[in-house]
């Protein structure tokens, strides 16, 4: 448990939802933490299965009509970095909002302070999990997974193994005076499906070489995983356990359609001023 856990925080074990509102809901969140002093922590899934893009992502890297094809939804981050593609099933994803007074400046500092339940979480589950202990080249750049491998903020395992796998990728963004983090864990590998989102000419292969997962490590079922990661995340900060408020979810709601679901958006990275668009 943190210095944080004197503070009011809830643990939210959120159901599946669309790319849009998964995202709205975290610029939800940052507005409860400054308007009604309640942090949050939750552990979420995607449904249906949508690739996230980072930030700047160009929308050309984009095989468009394979996600069409395949059912699966396209969203755009607030965070930088490649896409990602969240399996319903083989992706666990988490978010932790804190006000951006009450934690690490540096942003390396910062890292550390949230990952620390991440990491936690899969010791838990029988994962032998750390940051990454050097570097990797990237492998595809437009792609979250192959990318260059962060010693500051990706999670590989086993971590004392010569070829560790990455298992998590995680990042930050700050708005209105609060702190942001988000980060993907593979429970299982899709690969085909992972590459296949991607207008790049990649084989499976690239992607099982330089990733792993929960399941591969250690076998636990997917429910199990779930538990355990939204126990460690509460643990942390001694989080109560609870929900979005009505309100909250028809904010998601306006703001998904507004943005994180609106082609301006997920293609171009524009917003009309009065829609909210990065800070």
């Amino acid at each position: 448990m943190t210095d944080l856990a004197d503070r009011r925080w809830r643990l939210v074990v959120d159901d599946a939802r669309d790319g849009a509102t998964q995202m709205a809901l975290e610029e939800v969140a940052a507005r409860t933490t400054i308007a009604d002093d309640r942090r949050t922590v939750r552990v979420y899934s995607w449904e249906p299965s949508t690739l996230s893009l980072g930030y700047r992502q160009d929308p050309d890297t984009v095989d468009w009509n394979y996600c069409d094809r395949e059912g699966i939804d396209v969203t755009r981050r607030q965070t930088g970095g490649g896409g990602i593609y969240h399996d319903r099933y083989a992706d666990i994803s988490y978010t932790i909002v804190a006000p951006a007074d009450e934690v690490p400046g540096d942003l390396m500092d910062c890292y550390a302070l949230f990952c620390e339940p991440i990491l936690e979480g899969l010791r838990r589950m029988g994962v032998d999990a750390d940051f990454a202990a050097a570097e990797q080249a990237s492998i595809y750049q437009p792609s979250c997974y192959l990318r260059d491998i962060n010693p500051a903020h990706d999670v590989v395992a086993p971590a004392s193994g010569d070829r560790p796998g990455k298992i998590s990728g995680n990042a930050q963004y700050r708005q209105r005076d609060v702190v942001i983090q988000h980060g993907s864990i593979s429970y299982d590998l899709e690969p085909e499906r992972h590459v296949g989102v991607f207008a790049g000419d990649l084989e499976p292969e690239t992607f099982t070489d330089r990733v792993t997962s929960i399941r591969e490590q250690t076998g636990i079922d997917r429910e199990e995983a779930v538990s355990t990661l939204a126990q460690a995340l509460g643990d942390w900060c001694g989080a109560d356990e609870g929900s979005w408020r009505e309100d909250e979810l028809e904010a998601a709601a306006d703001l998904a359609e507004a943005k994180y679901g609106s082609d301006a958006w997920i293609r171009n990275r524009e917003l009309r001023e009065q829609d909210g668009g990065r800070p």
